[in-house]
């Protein structure tokens, strides 16, 4: 190999390196492209070409994937070109909400859904030409794909091609099921390209029987949303960020038979009377509050999204996220119902990567009941009614989750609400509203937990986004609280009056559990096996679901029995009224790191412990 070759390789590796260092944590990698400074100078000797492979294309269904082929090269290879794909693909405008500059400069008005580096194709540098694969989902509209020059803080557009791999880009896609406000009841939301004068969108349903398979279906119409620019709050979900959401629309299977498996299909009727089909999915109703039977319930918090074809640096930046969406596949039958408490695919006012989301989890949400919970990337914007005057939402101020998913909230704009399973009853909180005592969402939190009846319901699971119980999480150690700032001020003794067994939180991406605690004091020496009145709460942080890890504080405080920083998920897992066992899995085998049982009858339940007696009586 000669010098030549060998300082290209150098130059090729070098680069390869630097565009997979890991971002700044938290730093959205669509923000690293200075969209608004690009300027358009196609070169004559740049191209681009791009061809598609459908996936999942079948008779009565359109492909919701595809896998794109790009072609690319130019006469002055550098190190720090890139692929970029844009949807749709008519991305150069003059009436985009950017400033220009001058008077005269093309405008680029939206950032790519996704991007590579041209190097990342084997010699690029020396050969000025390489090929890439792009897997890219059915997001309503065509595709482009353009090869820039200048690096990403000053783009240079100097290619460019159009593909439209989808046959129908409007076809319903990435369902995801909820439970509804009652244990009968069961949400599917799924996006399309469909208003409800384009096409009338319903859900086919029923219950599968034997022998026979599918039994009659029943068809219920579903509710259509959607929303514009103007409902963002701020850049860039108001900007380079914003992208069609399209249309999502709700639709409710309700009186189902607990336990019953059913089928269910998403459609639209066209005027002439046609349905434009989704997949055929099933799957299980719910069992009825107190219901005695085997009930597992995944939960996890900040698990954010990646992407299969190495692009956007996703890798690293939600390095876990693929593993733990794999893990939970891989586990389907095994449990019921997810929980992802907050901080969903970090979007941060990326609207496309909320589709992107979809896709990757669908085939959980497909199946299992998906609830969420308002995360601080979700929801935190100044000047909009949350408690923290932040921007971490980039703008997107809670619309995007409250409209993507369903979940039975009295008000969506204030993401609490309850669920109960079976044995269990969840009460989700929303720690990006106001939570102290004398708000709205107290009384909700009181209420929740007072109005379970633990003979039938013993299992009793306060969950939040945000650390509102305690952690040795770095930042929180030294702000000396070890929670959330008011964290548990106004909470622990409605935890306490009402002996919540677990109180699972995410935001701090790693997991730890304490022993139970009340007022910052282990009330057991017991690390693993519980019996018994409960005497205080397990608290337990699992947010280690894919984003970039955070450490500890190197001294372990007396209240924490197990500390991983590694991305996983926790199983909750009911046996009977009296038995359950917790478990903390790692993403990357899904394997049990940790776990704890809790054994105890209901008079263990009603036995008095400190601040949690009624006043009695001595008259007889």
């Amino acid at each position: 190999m000669g010098m030549a070759h060998v300082a290209v390789l150098a130059a090729v590796l070098a680069m390869a390196a630097t565009a997979s260092a890991s971002p700044e944590a938290g730093v959205q990698p669509l923000s690293k492209i200075a969209i608004h400074k690009a300027t358009v100078e196609l070169h004559g000797s740049a191209y681009v070409r791009a061809s598609a492979l459908l996936l999942g294309d079948g008779d009565q269904q359109e492909g919701d994937t595809a896998t794109v082929t790009v072609e690319y090269g130019w006469q002055n290879p550098a190190t720090d070109d890139w692929i970029a794909v844009f949807s749709p693909s008519d991305f150069i405008s003059g009436s985009c909400p950017n400033p220009r500059r001058y008077p005269t400069e093309p405008l680029l008005c939206t950032a790519p859904i996704k991007y590579q580096y041209a190097n990342f194709s084997a010699n690029y540098l020396y050969w000025g030409k390489g090929t890439i694969q792009f897997q890219l989902i059915n997001q309503r509209s065509d595709f482009s794909f353009a090869l820039f020059t200048g690096g990403l803080e000053n783009p240079k557009l100097v290619g460019l091609t159009k593909l439209s791999p989808f046959k129908n880009p409007k076809a319903p896609v990435f369902p995801r099921l909820a439970q509804g406000k009652t244990h009968d009841e069961m949400a599917v939301t799924w996006t399309s390209g469909y208003d409800v004068g384009d096409a009338y969108p319903f859900v086919e349903w029923g219950m599968v029987t034997s022998g026979t398979g599918a039994g009659n279906p029943t068809r219920s119409p579903a509710g259509t949303l959607t929303f514009n620019r103007g409902s963002m709050c701020g850049a860039p979900a108001r900007t380079i960020g914003w992208r069609d959401p399209g249309f999502i629309h709700t639709a409710f299977m309700r009186g189902l038979w607990p336990n019953k498996e059913y089928f269910y299909k998403i459609g639209h009727e066209l005027p002439d009377g046609t349905v434009v089909w989704g997949k055929p999915y099933t799957f299980r109703a719910p069992p009825t509050p107190g219901q005695s039977s085997l009930q597992r319930v995944i939960v996890f918090g900040d698990m954010g999204k990646a992407e299969r074809d190495g692009s956007n640096e996703y890798a690293n930046y939600q390095p876990g996220s693929l593993n733990t969406t794999d893990a939970l596949v891989r586990d389907l039958d095994n449990f019921d119902m997810v929980f992802h408490i907050g901080d969903l695919p970090y979007a941060n006012g990326y609207i496309s990567q909320w589709d992107q989301f979809t896709a990757q989890v669908a085939p959980i949400s497909a199946r299992k009941p998906y609830m969420i919970a308002s995360g601080n990337h979700e929801r935190d914007w100044p000047d909009t009614g949350g408690f923290f005057d932040v921007e971490d939402s980039g703008g997107e101020c809670g619309v995007l989750a409250e409209t993507m998913y369903y979940y039975p909230a009295e008000n969506r704009a204030n993401f609490w609400y309850k669920v109960d399973y079976g044995m269990f009853r969840f009460c989700v909180a929303d720690s990006e509203h106001d939570w102290r005592e004398g708000t709205p969402q107290h009384k909700f939190i009181e209420e929740c937990l007072s109005t379970v009846d633990r003979k039938h319901q013993p299992w009793l699971i306060f969950t939040a986004h945000r650390v509102l119980g305690y952690s040795s999480n770095k930042w929180y150690a030294e702000q000396g609280s070890f929670e959330e700032p008011e964290g548990r001020e106004s909470l622990q003794k409605l935890w306490q009056r009402h002996r919540v067994d677990l109180a699972i939180f995410g935001h701090v991406h790693n997991y730890e559990r304490t022993c139970p605690l009340y007022q910052n004091q282990c009330v057991t020496g017991e690390r693993s096996r519980y019996s018994g009145t409960m005497n205080g709460t397990i608290f337990v942080v699992a947010g280690g679901g894919g984003s970039h890890l955070n450490g500890y504080t190197s001294a372990v405080p007396k209240w924490s029995v197990f500390r991983d920083r590694d991305y996983g998920f926790t199983k909750l897992t009911a046996f009977n009224h009296s038995s359950l066992l917790f478990e903390y899995k790692r993403s990357s085998d899904g394997k049990v790191y940790d776990n704890f049982t809790i054994h105890r009858d209901y008079r263990d339940v009603l036995g008095c412990v400190h601040d949690s007696c009624f006043p009695t009586t001595l008259a007889t």
